[in-house]
């Protein structure tokens, strides 16, 4: 089979398409013929050395850890039967025509592939970091990187369960925080009185865009209670939840709760591109820019 592999860290060009040996499940794992796969900042951040002394890693190493794609093969006790459409998170790897995976849902005929393969980790992210802060109707919410994969989710999430979402963002980013049905506020130097002049209090706050708004937000909310980050490592100098994940988070419950709000239209998935797998390289350039304006994905099987 055709995989994307790296075998030392580097830019983009070190990405390499390969000839692979075709995975074998095993118990509770199902081999997927990949259809789409995600691709996020965390492709490039790993394939660059950036995560070095963060994440273990083995050289050489397959991108990729969102899929959407038809069963191939069942490993003993996986649930699921040859010719299922699913999708979830990749075990060994999205970047390739198949991929081992053992967390996954059925995809809902009404949900498409491209947005699928989209939802596993920002729409995850996202609802964590709600139920973390307990948002629920009436609360006024400030969302720092509101236009982003994760804080878009977020926005939209807590809209839906009747929250009020001002959302920071750039002010090229203010049409797409409207159309989620947040309130654009522009980040930045002055952000405090700008939030304040929309709402004169914020009972929480999501940190999705790690770029420093920690200080602003405890003042904001006069203390570091009901403010998580997902993003911003400072947190912990501070006293302020940091959320990277923990066991058990990634588990089909989320994913099936994902698939209904999107086939619903309570979350909207904003796509960017998709390019072919042998361009895997170019995808992930295009990820690093921080400009995409939406998801991006790999059309495995295009």
């Amino acid at each position: 089979m055709r995989a994307i592999e790296f075998a030392e860290y580097g830019g983009s060009d070190v990405l390499r398409p390969l000839d692979v040996d075709l995975p074998d499940p095993g118990p509770g794992q199902v081999r997927v013929a990949v259809r789409v796969a995600g691709v996020n900042p965390f492709d490039w951040k790993l394939r660059s050395g950036a995560m070095v002394g963060v994440v273990e890693l083995s050289l050489p190493h397959r991108p990729g850890l969102e899929l959407a794609g038809v069963v191939d093969a069942v490993g003993a006790g996986a649930g699921f039967a040859v010719g299922d459409e699913v999708f979830g998170w990749a075990l060994t790897g999205s970047y390739a025509e198949f991929a081992l995976a053992s967390v996954v849902a059925a995809k809902p005929p009404a949900l498409t592939w491209h947005d699928a393969a989209a939802l596993p980790s920002a729409g995850e992210a996202a609802l964590r970091g709600l139920r973390l802060l307990d948002v629920a109707e009436g609360d006024v919410l400030l969302v720092h990187g509101a236009a982003g994969a994760v804080g878009g989710s977020a926005t939209q999430l807590a809209v839906a369960r009747g929250a009020t979402v001002i959302g920071t963002g750039a002010d090229r980013s203010a049409d797409t925080i409207r159309s989620y049905g947040g309130t654009p506020v522009r980040y930045g130097d002055g952000l405090v009185d700008r939030v304040r002049a929309v709402s004169p209090r914020v009972d929480a706050v999501l940190d999705a865009a790690g770029k420093g708004a920690l200080p602003d937000s405890v003042e904001l909310r006069g203390g570091v209670d009901r403010i998580v980050t997902l993003a911003d490592p400072a947190a912990f100098e501070l006293g302020i939840t940091f959320s990277g994940g923990e066991p058990g988070d990634q588990n089909a419950g989320v994913l099936a709760e994902l698939a209904e709000l999107t086939v619903t239209g309570r979350l909207v998935v904003r796509h960017a591109r998709s390019y072919p797998l042998a361009e895997a390289a170019r995808a992930q350039d295009d990820s690093a820019t921080g400009h995409s304006g939406g998801k991006i994905t790999l059309d495995v099987r295009g």
